[in-house]
């Protein structure tokens, strides 16, 4: 436990450039205190804040591994979660207290309504020192007080001597020492919040937030690494090899690790694979890959004890190398539509969807949620997909296929109604139909509905073409895509069993391309 969290503590490069931006900023005021000086110390004061933050839930995360390792053995983990539990308190309790201190300076500058957060008379050289240097009751004399026990209290729990020494100065309240000046030494709360603009003395109280938490990181992680120390930690010896992945591409790398389970940290062992050590003692072995097939290897693990006698522990793995390759199919058919989108899923084994990419010739294709879309150009003309896939750093062709591009097939032209359930139907011709939901319908639509391709049409036009006594035919033209008044006038005038036909439907698909659809033929029910 205390190996996977013993870096978590350390202070990160951005925090150190902030802290360096403060350092900066605090020369500048002994110059001139200048809006983009304040303004600095607001960016300051911001980067410092959003620290803050990611320090807090650092530090609850720290706190959570002890409290799960106190679930499952509270007889060893019970002191340690009662210790760390302390060392919050007393953190939250201090922290707390400077939001309370940085709100008063807020106020004292800016009135009742005054926010830290967003200071309006920012370059206020009174508010601080009204606040924290009071004759009486000074608050900065007992926050000063307040970070000496603290500082106390949190190394007592730290037993790495120069991150003792670290928090030690971080916390320094030590009085500042003037040079070639009369009158003696500045007190701590003195040099930090005389003469000093509102925005400078809440940025330097959120500092001192910062290093707090810093603090209690430090402890917590120290109190985290004591949970096993002085434990037996080792009573069964294994090796066990654990590869990244059993299958690899030809030209990409193979890695595993290999591990000896329960080994001492403080002792590593050494690894030999085929009778030769490995050039790290992490146990990373990590080589390259050659022709398709299943291959094994062996080693051992030799691991020296505190007698002078070393004792050797062997193991054997494998793993198979295979052709690069990736999935390439159209989810609705085997060829591609031109002027429509065409789903399209992609797949390489091993290679995470984000690590992939893809091209496509006459057309383009383009990502969809998890899928892709391709839409082709010309018809007549196939289209490539080429595949590429991101690995090991490298990007490699995996995959060309051929599409055939074809023209969208002509569209059903159909009557829409709904059954006696309410459920939408559609009357394609050449059965009986109802007088009355053929008087209730709008007019004709069109499209392909085969369970394949669903494509919707838009219908231009048509004819209906109605048979007199004597045989003549008798067309009527539609409104657009409706039935027009006259048509719906010899529809009254048809007697069950009559027939008529709809033909010359013109309509045009998403592809832009206009049509003439076969005719229809319905029988009057």
């Amino acid at each position: 436990m205390a190996n996977s969290n013993q870096t978590i503590g350390r202070m990160s490069p951005r925090q150190k450039m902030i802290n360096l931006m403060y350092i900066v900023l605090t020369a500048m005021l002994a110059l001139n205190v200048s809006g983009d000086v304040l303004n600095g110390f607001r960016q300051v004061e911001d980067g410092l804040t959003r620290s803050n933050e990611t320090a807090t839930e650092r530090n609850d995360a720290l706190l959570s591994q002890l409290e799960e390792f106190n679930e499952t053995n509270p007889e060893k983990g019970g002191v340690w979660l009662k210790k760390a539990k302390d060392v919050k308190a007393k953190t939250d309790s201090l922290y707390e207290y400077i939001n309370y201190l940085k709100l008063e300076i807020a106020r004292q500058a800016d009135g009742e309504d005054g926010d830290p957060e967003n200071l309006d008379n920012q370059e206020d050289l009174e508010a601080a020192a009204a606040v924290m240097l009071a004759p009486i009751n000074s608050k900065g004399s007992y926050l000063r007080k307040q970070i000496d026990v603290y500082r106390e209290f949190t190394s007592e729990f730290i037993d790495d001597t120069l991150k003792r020494n670290n928090i030690g100065k971080m916390l320094s309240t030590a009085p500042y020492k003037m040079k070639n000046t009369i009158g003696g030494n500045k007190t701590w709360e003195e040099r930090l919040f005389d003469n000093m603009p509102a925005i400078a003395a809440v940025t330097l109280l959120t500092k001192l937030q910062n290093d707090i938490r810093y603090a209690e990181g430090e402890v917590l992680t120290s109190l985290i690494a004591n949970v096993d120390a002085g434990d037996i930690r080792v009573n069964q010896v294994e090796a066990f090899v654990i590869p990244e992945s059993r299958i690899v591409m030809s030209g990409s790398a193979y890695k595993a690790n290999i591990v000896l389970a329960a080994v001492d940290t403080t002792q590593r062992p050494l690894v030999y694979v085929e009778d030769v050590p490995l050039d790290n003692d992490r146990g990373i072995y990590e080589f390259g890959t050659g022709r398709p097939g299943n291959y094994d290897y062996s080693g051992f693990i030799e691991v020296p004890h505190g007698d002078g006698s070393v004792t050797k522990h062997p193991f054997t793995s494998s793993y198979t190398v295979i052709e690069p390759m990736a999935s390439v199919s159209a989810t609705m058919v085997n060829v591609l539509y031109a002027g429509i989108n065409n789903p399209i899923s992609i797949a390489v084994p091993g290679v995470p969807n984000n690590a992939i990419s893809a091209s496509m010739t006459n057309g383009t294709i383009t990502r969809s949620g998890k899928g892709w879309i391709a839409r082709p150009a010309k018809v007549g003309t196939n289209s490539v997909i080429t595949v590429t896939a991101n690995m090991d750093g490298r990007s490699r062709t995996v995959a060309k296929t051929d599409f055939r591009v074809r023209k969208l097939p002509d569209p059903t032209p159909f009557i829409s109604y709904k059954d006696t359930k309410g459920n939408p139907e559609r009357y394609k011709g050449g059965k009986p139909f109802s007088k009355t939901l053929l008087l209730q319908s709008a007019g004709i639509e069109a499209a392909i509905d085969d369970d394949m391709l669903n494509v919707e049409y838009r219908v231009i036009s048509f004819e209906t073409v109605f048979f007199d006594s004597m045989g003549n035919a008798i067309p009527e033209v539609s409104n657009g895509s409706n039935f027009s008044e006259r048509q719906r006038a010899s529809f009254r005038r048809l007697s069950r069993g009559k027939r008529f036909y709809i033909s010359r439907v013109k309509a045009v698909g998403p592809d832009g391309i206009e049509r003439t659809l076969a005719p229809m033929e319905v029988i009057v029910n």
